[in-house]
Formats: structure tokens, sequence, C-alpha cells
């Protein structure tokens, strides 16, 4: 693994960045002693497209989807019990 001064890093980074996201890490030492080491970041792979539409014609949804359980929620909110 290459190592390179501090200076030499500030001087020429975005060629050092280039070449560790390619694959070859380097490591920054300042005085000799080795600081950092530089490596590429492993991307997550991109999620798989949302295919809308998919269960079209397999799925009701009721006229008064909005409005269902209004009362069951509210009373859970006003702390009393749907039931009474």
């Amino acid at each position: 693994m290459r190592t390179v001064n501090m200076h030499e890093a500030k001087t020429h980074l975005s060629r050092l960045v280039k070449d560790a996201a390619g694959g070859e890490p380097f490591i920054i030492a300042i005085s000799g002693k080795p600081m950092v080491r530089v490596t590429a970041v492993t991307v997550p792979e991109a999620k798989a497209k949302r295919r809308l539409g998919f269960m079209e014609g397999q799925i009701t949804v009721p006229e008064d989807f909005d409005r269902m359980y209004s009362d069951e929620i509210v009373a859970l909110f006003e702390g009393e019990d749907a039931d009474e």
C-alpha cells in the first residue's frame, strides 16, 4: 500500500482520491508516521424501482376509507372506551 506525506496528499488529493476509489488505497503519514488509511467506500446497491399499478384490480378501497373507524379513533385519543 502506498504511503504519502501530508504535503503530497494535499497537493495531489484529487488524483489520490480517484485512485483510492478505483481500488488503490493509500496511507497518509505525518513526519513518516502513518496516520490514516484512505480506501474506497462501498456503495449499497440501488433499490429496485417501484412498480406502480402492479396490483391493479386486485385491491378495492372502500368509498369511506378516509372516515373508517373515526369514532373509535377519536374515543381512543380522548381516553374513552369506543364500545360505550
